[in-house]
């Protein structure tokens, strides 16, 4: 059949969405969307304020696919789906900025993209990926103050809960959550593809661990009495934390290691060998708050990131 990869298909990015949205105020903070609806599949650009912003990139679950992650400044940053080659969205928005900047390769002029990617071929019968033509579009769409919810960009095609059968997994999607503490901002965005099931802060599982005939979700414990895991393949929750508070480089490695490890609230079980699940903190580091500490501002950005991912499925 024709039309199945990105070689045979003529891909048209669609960067402009109608549906659910969270507005936040980060001013210099600009995310683009750009989705190939015949995928469907997609990509999600977080371009960082001009001249760039401290990074920290934390890696677990047993089958991550990034680049940059090494990385302890960045410019951008690009989650995707498509896989492994998915990660060429995020070369498209190197590639924008450069062009943007006259094509100079000045050593002090490289502009630095992280990427990340989750597998969402699982739905559907063909190959596309987003590709760099997909990366450049979303990161020329980009804007202040808007972050599509549920299956848009990087999170189009994302299921989660497929603990017990991969054929059980539910549509999910990508969300955010945004708080400001006086002059501290922080925002939270997460697209959850996850081989657990998403739970609410009274326990309840809202997708996943779902009984194809009863209809019904069931919590991890209970569910376990009656039936063992199955290790079904392609999970990732990828995760964007950003804050305009000033952290010194061992503390913002901390940062996302705490508000990485507190996902595993809403997100059970989480980090399998199954996931390749990746979260990357930035710190424009704009703001010295003397009441909001480290540790202080991880509880917060926990809780946002719970926020996040419950947002990721909206109604």
């Amino acid at each position: 059949m024709s039309g199945r990869t990105n070689d045979e298909a003529t891909l048209v990015p669609q960067t402009v969405f109608d549906g659910p949205e969270l507005r936040f105020d980060f001013p210099g903070l600009r995310i683009g969307v750009a989705e190939y609806e015949k995928g469907p599949t997609g990509c999600t650009v977080f371009q960082l304020p001009p001249g760039g912003a401290a990074c920290a990139v934390d890696v677990r679950g047993g089958s991550p696919g990034t680049i940059g992650s090494a990385y302890e400044w960045a410019h951008a940053v690009c989650f995707a789906g498509g896989s492994l080659y998915g990660l060429e969205a995020t070369c498209g928005v190197a590639a924008e900025l450069m062009a943007r900047r006259g094509h100079t390769v000045g050593w002090d002029e490289i502009e630095l993209a992280v990427g990340g990617i989750i597998y969402d071929f699982g739905r559907r019968e063909n190959s596309i990926y987003p590709d760099r033509e997909l990366g450049r579009a979303a990161l020329r769409s980009a804007r202040e103050g808007v972050f599509p919810l549920g299956a848009r960009g990087a999170g189009r095609s994302a299921t989660v809960g497929k603990t017990f059968s991969f054929e059980e997994g539910e549509a999910s999607g990508q969300g955010g959550a945004f708080r400001r503490i006086g002059e501290t901002r922080v925002a939270v965005f997460t697209v959850v593809n996850a081989f657990g099931a998403i739970v609410d802060r009274d326990g309840t599982v809202v997708r996943g661990h779902r009984d194809p005939e009863r209809g019904t979700r069931t919590p991890l414990v209970e569910a376990l009495e009656a039936r063992l895991p199955q290790a079904a393949p392609g999970n990732t929750t990828l995760t964007a934390v950003v804050t305009n508070q000033q952290l010194d480089r061992r503390s913002l490695r901390q940062f996302a290691v705490q508000v990485h490890a507190s996902l595993a609230r809403a997100i059970q079980p989480f980090h399998a060998l199954v996931d390749g699940d990746v979260l990357c903190a930035v710190s424009t580091n704009d703001v010295e708050n003397g009441e909001l500490t480290a540790l202080s501002l991880g509880v917060v950005a926990s809780e946002l990131a719970w926020d996040a991912v419950l947002a990721s499925v909206p109604d």
